[in-house]
């Protein structure tokens, strides 16, 4: 009788495999792979060597609680290979004295997640022998033809699935500032983190056999996922506040890394952490799709609409001073919104429509009863295909809806103007391999006041109107022609001598210094009487606090101009805000909207202009003494000031940095006085290789997130 052949060791050769599936900087004692490359694993014998005619393995894969062959999360597979129907793949690389080298390559439609791989040994007249072999991760693979997420460009893949760190744009479409974020997709137990999220969805809870099938998809993955970043249906990682009280947590200025929040989530047993905005949402759901392999980029969107109703409509109403409302329908105009674009196939879409896919995790509105939105092709957002899935019409009315304007005066509302084009602006991500800003506005939709762009608003107009309830349209809101976009001059006309849109007075705003925090704002409102007449004007000035989502805050400064202009005469009106009396009133955003409401004496005709005012804060400087290498000490020089002219307390330093600390480094900072300088230095060890980012925030009492950043290159040493 034969004797079977009986496995001592299995060497799963994880620091290899890693190594060429690109997930060495992930783990390098655990095996982690990308599906549809293939893999080796060495099988050691106790007994003899393995012999081809007499010997037969089979490998199986398992993975989910119920691992079924029809579902696709158990697969049973043949070295020999004859017969066999799954399409995983095991083939014959070495035969040594007493060992077997065998390659193994799940299909690239393989469902991603945690695998248990075991193998079962028949021999010629001998018994069957079964071992556990061990466990692997299985990833998406942009490596990989056949992968649904497939990227042919290698810098494209190390940006957007490879890098660690990146920028997130913050600020108004006048001034535009990098947010420094460490996405550290590959640090420790992430991974683990990520798979950990799949298993706390809705969707696995109800129905984890099916949930695990489905996992294979990346169309099905992101939805799960985006729903997982925010909490509102379920014990997701973050919770979201717009209420400017953030006393029970962290307020969502401060962060500056994905990685502490999503350990900080894993550690509390899945409570959600609190708390998040758009960008924390955009940024944390980079790291998790990062780290699963599908190529997934941040993206920043200025004066981003949020229409309720979907008739891409965004009503905004005024009351007499030039005073923002507060919108019932919640219509608004977020200062900017942030959400991310991941790289797939859309086989369930139409030819053409597959590529960059908007996701947003913000809970905004619900998509088939979760709060998730997306993945909608951004193709198809430019084409006005609104009826595509998955919340294309919504996405749509982010970047194209049309803004109205409204005076609310004695419980009548007056028309003021519709703007064309003030939605949707400098649509910004991170360049390649570089710390420059990209503007992809172009891959959203067509030029501003192009043929081709009112073409589209109307096609996807006309889709939404036939699309039901969502679709339905008030009278006043047929499209009009092009006006001026909202931080432009705004103009008047008398109807009774010229056409409406023949210009007769202008307003515009103008700062005379940089809007520096701690300093008065000072500006002059410019009126420009372009007719041929006198003009006597009363313009009511105003100034009120918002929240990036477009929330007003309550007037704390008020003026009154009474301008009389000869025929084409320009004058100005010079305004100041003193530190002193907006400082109490200020928002973590640190915006501001300057309104101004003109109106002709003996003229129905109002005209309303306004301009945001971002506050700037001087950044940390951040120096390297010495040259980073890694597993050689380093010394980091953190130079920070207090920018006010009043002193703060409660001051508290965070720097982080993905293979640069292990955690990150808090420091208290305390009492600092006003304008005061100081600095501090921290030593770390590197563990990584390669490009690096140092992120710093100083918070204190009176501001949040005074931020820098340090781009640094670790080498191996020798």
């Amino acid at each position: 009788m034969a004797q079977g052949l009986e496995v001592a060791l299995i060497d799963l050769q994880s620091s290899w495999n890693n190594l060429q599936h690109h997930t060495e900087e992930i783990r390098s004692d655990r095996l982690l792979v990308r599906r549809g490359q293939a893999f080796n694993i060495t099988l050691h014998f106790r007994n003899r060597a393995f012999q081809p005619g007499l010997d037969n393995i089979i490998f199986v894969a398992e993975t989910g609680p119920l691992p079924d062959v029809a579902k696709g999360t158990r697969a049973v597979f043949s070295l020999a290979g004859h017969g066999s129907p799954s399409p995983w793949m095991a083939s014959l690389e070495n035969t040594g004295a007493a060992s077997l080298e065998v390659s193994l390559c799940a299909p690239p439609m393989a469902a991603v997640g945690r695998y248990l791989l075991k193998v079962h040994i028949e021999s010629l007249q001998g018994p069957v022998t079964a071992y556990q072999l061990g466990e692997f991760i299985l990833l998406f693979n942009p490596w990989c033809p056949g992968d649904a997420v497939y990227l042919d460009s290698e810098p494209q893949r190390q940006e957007y699935v490879v890098n660690d760190y990146g920028f997130i744009y913050q600020g108004n479409k006048n001034w535009i500032r990098p947010c420094p974020w460490n996405y550290g997709q590959f640090e420790e137990n992430i991974v683990d983190i990520c798979l950990e999220l799949l298993a706390k969805s809705l969707n696995f809870q109800i129905d984890p056999a099916t949930d695990c099938a489905l996992r294979g998809s990346p169309v099905y993955i992101s939805r799960v996922v985006c729903a997982m970043i925010n909490s509102n249906d379920d014990n997701g990682v973050l919770n979201g506040n717009w209420s400017e009280n953030y006393s029970d947590g962290v307020n969502p200025a401060e962060w500056t890394g994905s990685v502490a929040i999503l350990k900080q989530w894993h550690a509390t047993g899945c409570q959600p952490v609190r708390y998040g905005q758009c960008w924390v949402f955009a940024a944390v759901m980079c790291t998790v799709m990062r780290c699963l392999g599908i190529p997934t980029r941040v993206i920043t969107n200025f004066d981003s609409g949020h229409d309720t109703d979907g008739n891409l409509i965004i009503d905004e109403y005024y009351d007499n001073t030039g005073r923002i409302l507060e919108n019932k329908k919640k219509d608004t105009v977020w200062n900017f919104h942030v959400w991310n674009e991941c790289w797939m196939a859309r086989r369930d879409l139409p030819e053409g429509y597959g590529g960059w896919q908007v996701l947003d995790a913000t809970p905004q509105e619900t998509s088939n009863g979760l709060y998730c939105c997306g993945p909608a092709s951004v193709r198809a957002i430019k084409e006005g295909e609104v009826e595509l899935n998955y919340d294309t019409a919504f996405a749509f009315s982010m970047v194209n809806a049309d803004c109205m304007s409204w005076l609310v005066f004695r419980g009548k509302e007056q028309r003021l103007h519709r703007d064309t084009s003030s939605v949707g602006n400098f649509i910004s991500t991170k360049s390649i391999q570089s710390n420059e800003r990209d503007d992809i506005t172009e891959n959203y939709k067509y030029g501003e006041g192009s043929p081709q762009e009112r073409q589209v608003f109307l096609k996807a107009l006309q889709k939404l109107k036939a699309g039901g309830p969502q679709g339905s349209l008030r009278a006043d809101s047929q499209p009009s022609g092009s006006l001026p976009p909202r931080d432009s001059p705004r103009s008047l006309a008398t109807p009774s001598l010229r056409p409406r849109d023949v210009v007769q007075v202008s307003l515009k705003f103008q700062l005379l210094d940089p809007p520096d925090m701690g300093q008065d704002i000072r500006f002059v409102l410019l009126a420009l009487n372009m007719s041929l007449q006198f003009k006597d004007l009363r313009v009511n000035l105003s100034a009120q606090s918002l929240l990036h989502d477009g929330s007003p805050l309550p007037v704390f400064w008020q003026d009154t101009a009474f301008l009389t202009l000869a025929p084409e005469e320009a004058k100005t009106h010079s305004c100041k805000i003193p530190y002193s009396q907006y400082s109490q009133y200020l928002s973590t955003d640190k915006l501001i909207r300057i309104s101004a409401l003109g109106e002709e004496k003996n003229s129905p005709e109002k005209i309303l202009v306004n301009k945001i005012v971002t506050l700037a804060y001087p950044g940390i400087m951040i120096n390297v003494l010495g040259a980073p290498i890694v597993n050689q000490p380093l010394s980091i020089q953190v130079i920070f000031s207090n920018p006010l002219s009043e002193p703060v307390a409660d001051c508290v330093l965070t720097v982080e940095g993905s293979g640069l600390f292990r955690k990150q480094q808090r420091v208290l900072i305390g009492f600092l006085r006003p304008q005061q300088r100081a600095s501090l230095t921290l030593e770390t060890v590197p563990f990584k290789s390669g490009q690096r980012q140092i992120q710093a925030n100083l918070r204190s009492n009176k501001f949040k997130d005074i931020k820098g950043y340090k781009n640094i290159y670790v080498d191996l040493g020798l």
